[in-house]
């Protein structure tokens, strides 16, 4: 499921787009305000950006800028000029139906050699993704690649719920999803129940660090599947990759969480 790296990912990859104008637009209404394509068409992408799980298109006309968000859901991806930079999710369909796209966008110029003319397509099977304008990204924590210890301490200070709940609220860490979250307390060493007003400030720390260290690593090799806890341990679950102690399943929050009874204390 997209998380915050799949996000890196599908950034990066839209990179190319910046400069073009878009020429036409097909949205899929159920998942986009309904003046989406009024404002879209005729603007020029000038940025491509990313906050969270979010990623964001800056977009000048000759009136004003705006911003378009993208919002993955768990089942959304990126198709940039033909391309799938991430071919299929993990947890999701390998199909790639033409009535799954919630948003497709043509630009006035295109890669030579593409497979298909539309320079960006948003499919999503189970429509849980949605389409917005100018989204409010106020609230938002700081964001997990870059997080660091200070940052991560003011935003727990006064909280009680499960350390694993409050990795994955956006308003606290942004970018972290289920399998992430898993994998920075992994690192980190810490249960995925522990009380936050529990937490040491060596744990503090090492949650951060396992964020700005691991988060990147995993980045490279392909995303938030590629940590220590693959699919395949999560599935099983399987022993853990640091002691070898055999993995738990729980449900925190009403998330499943997998970790080390041995070395997560």
């Amino acid at each position: 499921m997209p998380e915050g790296l799949e996000a890196e990912i599908w950034r990066r990859a839209a990179m190319p787009l910046i400069g073009r104008t878009i020429e036409r637009i097909r949205v899929d209404e159920r998942v986009a305000p309904p003046e989406i394509e009024c404002r879209l068409v005729g603007a020029r992408i000038v940025g491509v950006s990313r906050i969270g799980k979010v990623v964001l298109f800056d977009l000048a006309d000759a009136v004003e800028t705006e911003t378009l968000g993208l919002h993955f859901g768990m089942t959304g991806r990126l198709i940039i000029d033909g391309v799938a930079p991430i071919e299929r999710l993990e947890y999701a369909s390998a199909a790639d139906r033409p009535k799954w796209d919630r948003l497709r966008i043509w630009t006035e110029t295109s890669v030579d050699g593409a497979s298909e003319p539309v320079a960006l397509r948003l499919n999503d099977p189970r429509r849980l993704g949605r389409v917005s304008l100018d989204p409010d990204f106020s609230a938002m924590g700081p964001d997990a690649l870059t997080l660091r210890r200070n940052e991560l301490a003011g935003r727990l200070r006064g909280r009680r719920l499960a350390v694993k709940s409050a990795l994955l609220d956006q308003t606290i860490v942004a970018g972290l999803g289920n399998l992430c979250a898993d994998e920075v307390l992994l690192w980190a060493g810490v249960a995925p129940a522990r009380p936050v007003d529990e937490l040491t400030g060596a744990d503090v720390t090492a949650l951060a660090q396992a964020c700005r260290e691991q988060l990147p690593a995993m980045l490279r090799r392909g995303g938030s599947t590629a940590g220590r806890l693959d699919p395949e341990r999560r599935t099983a679950p399987g022993r853990c990759p640091f002691d070898g102690a055999p993995l738990v399943r729980s449900t925190i929050g009403g998330r499943t969480a997998v970790w080390c009874p041995q070395h997560q204390r």
